[in-house]
């Protein structure tokens, strides 16, 4: 018989952020890059998105979440820890993965910045036209 492993580990990605997740058995407690979850995401509606997984499955309370994330900012961190949050519980659990699609947690979004063009001041934005 095979031993389940202590921790589940994955990695998640957002615009230019990339979060890496490692689940534990344990009460619920997040940590972010050795930072309290309250104080590492400020804003109200990024802690609903990144605990939003866990919510999906009803597991909230079972694991203890250490994240380290890099580059990006807020939005796209928050983004790539519902990613590595949710491929983590897929790996600890592969029945959780009809919950999470349905939720539309399992595709990494892949929108990104549009590159700014020549000749013009941003991606879509052109210079004011004067005809004479």
């Amino acid at each position: 018989m095979i031993e389940q492993p202590e921790q589940w580990h994955a990695v998640g990605r957002r615009k230019s952020a990339v979060a890496r997740a490692y689940l534990r058995p344990g009460t619920g407690k997040i940590v972010i890059n050795g930072r309290e979850f309250e104080d590492y995401v400020p804003r109200a509606n990024l802690r609903m998105l990144v605990i939003s997984p866990f919510e999906a499955t009803e597991t909230l309370e079972q694991f203890d979440t250490l994240l380290n994330v890099r580059g990006g900012g807020m939005s796209g961190q928050a983004g790539a820890m519902r990613h590595a949050i949710t491929r983590a519980l897929m790996e600890y659990d592969p029945e959780l993965r009809k919950p999470l699609k349905r939720a539309g947690y399992v595709t990494r979004d892949a929108r990104r910045v549009e590159r700014k063009k020549y000749g013009q001041p941003g991606a879509r934005k052109n210079f004011q036209f004067s005809k004479r």
